[in-house]
């Protein structure tokens, strides 16, 4: 076999390898179950307000 069969070889095996990860962690993030935003610093409600009315 010679050396660009066998880089073709390699780098072929390395990208199906990644792509598997990547398959695998898309569906380990997924399965933690619906994202929840972040909750709101209730603290700058006051001063938004302020800012607003006048």
């Amino acid at each position: 076999m010679d050396r660009s069969k066998l880089v073709a070889i390699t780098t072929g095996a390395i990208a199906l390898v990644l792509s598997i990860a990547y398959l695998l962690l898309v569906q380990l993030l997924d399965f933690r179950g619906e994202m929840v935003p972040a909750p709101m610093d209730l603290g700058l409600v006051p001063v938004l307000l302020r800012g607003l009315l006048s």
